[in-house]
């Protein structure tokens, strides 16, 4: 059975959907068609030319990167740089690049940092800057006799999810009045007549990304000719959706054994730091690629350890001696976000090889 390039697209849109991603970024589809049916899949951090070969040599027409290789606009394409070169390689040769980065990023659980924490046997994770405008609030009136069938229908399109509990919503009854106009259908009631039926008002939360599957969904189940409903932005913030992530170590250790765990977790050869404040490391930070910008959030989170990376000198000082952070390096950070992507994409879809690259595509070389 073949599968199209759209399908696998779909999926990972669901599983980090693209309003996630931040307003600089450039995720989702860069090459390549949709309506490609799927050869073989290659994950990989970066793309480059030899990437793009690789997946050539291994039969994969699409490659699943969590670096987008384009950010801004190209208005050449001439082969002056790797970003350019890489482009041609994959048009030439029908290869699809789909990225997948600052949505993935901002998926707390199965994201990016969940991956940084599962190795460094972090719990209880959460965003350290939760992300705003990612939910919202659906409420209806629907006939009493007709209600759980709605509530059912807007549960399975995605609504009613609180933190780790399913299936959450509120009713209550009331009266709802309406008179129908020339032409309608009512589904109680006459036209040109007031009409007073029983009703009950359901409420649930949606996330924003799912608010018109859901609605569909509503309105299908509704026997209503026209469906009375509010959708209302919420100021609240989805506890999984977010950038960062802090939770604690199931046994507190010293500053310089954690240093250790991380320097081998993570197979770098050295590791950028802070002064080390000599107290115990129970609470940890982290946040896969540059990350300082969250520094003063992983201190007012009480964490002992922040673990990122592309932290800049005068950006240390920022930790004021109350915690220490560690650049553990950029493709070091990131480099298991691959073996996410693989273990998802393979798990789905068995009809074809997804692979992972084995280009090291670290720009970065160490001497020691």
């Amino acid at each position: 059975m073949s599968t199209p390039i759209a399908d696998i697209v779909r999926f990972l849109d669901a599983m980090a959907p693209p309003s996630y991603q931040e307003s600089y970024d450039n995720a989702g589809l860069l090459t390549g068609s949709g309506q490609w049916e799927c050869t073989g899949v290659l994950t990989a951090l970066d793309v480059t030319e030899e990437v793009v070969m690789e997946a050539v040599s291994c039969r994969c027409n699409l490659i699943v990167a969590h670096h987008p290789i384009i950010f801004g606009g190209l208005k050449k394409i001439t082969g002056r740089n790797y970003v350019e070169r890489t482009v041609i390689a994959a048009i030439k040769r029908d290869v699809a690049i789909f990225a997948i980065h600052t949505n993935l990023d901002n998926v707390v659980a199965g994201g990016v940092n969940g991956r940084i924490a599962a190795r460094l046997g972090i719990q209880g994770g959460k965003p350290l800057l939760p992300r705003e405008g990612t939910l919202q609030k659906l409420i209806c009136f629907v006939p009493v006799d007709h209600l759980e069938a709605v509530r059912a229908a807007i549960f399975a399109a995605g609504a009613g999810h609180i933190g780790g509990y399913s299936e959450c919503s509120y009713s209550s009854e009331g009266t709802g009045t309406f008179t129908g106009g020339e032409g309608t259908q009512p589904f109680v009631g006459q036209p040109g007549k007031r009409h007073h039926e029983r009703e009950g008002r359901l409420e649930a939360v949606v996330p924003a990304h799912l608010s018109r599957e859901v609605i569909r969904a509503m309105v299908a189940a509704h026997p209503y000719e026209e469906v009375a409903y509010d959708l209302v932005s919420l100021a609240n913030t989805h506890p999984g959706v977010g950038s960062g992530l802090v939770g604690e170590l199931a046994t507190e250790m010293s500053e310089s054994a954690f240093l250790d765990l991380v320097r081998q977790a993570f197979e770098v050869p050295v590791i950028r730091h802070t002064r080390l404040t000599g107290r115990p490391v129970k609470r940890v930070a982290v946040c896969g690629g540059a990350g300082s910008f969250l520094i003063s959030k992983a201190l007012s989170a009480g964490a002992n350890f922040y673990i990122t990376s592309d932290v800049k000198y005068h950006e240390f000082f920022d930790a004021n001696d109350q915690l220490v952070v560690a650049d553990i390096g950029h493709f070091e950070s990131e480099q298991y976000t691959v073996d996410l992507l693989f273990e998802v994409l393979r798990e789905k879809f068995r009809n074809f090889a997804v692979l992972k690259s084995v280009v090291k595509t670290n720009p970065i070389k160490y001497f020691y």
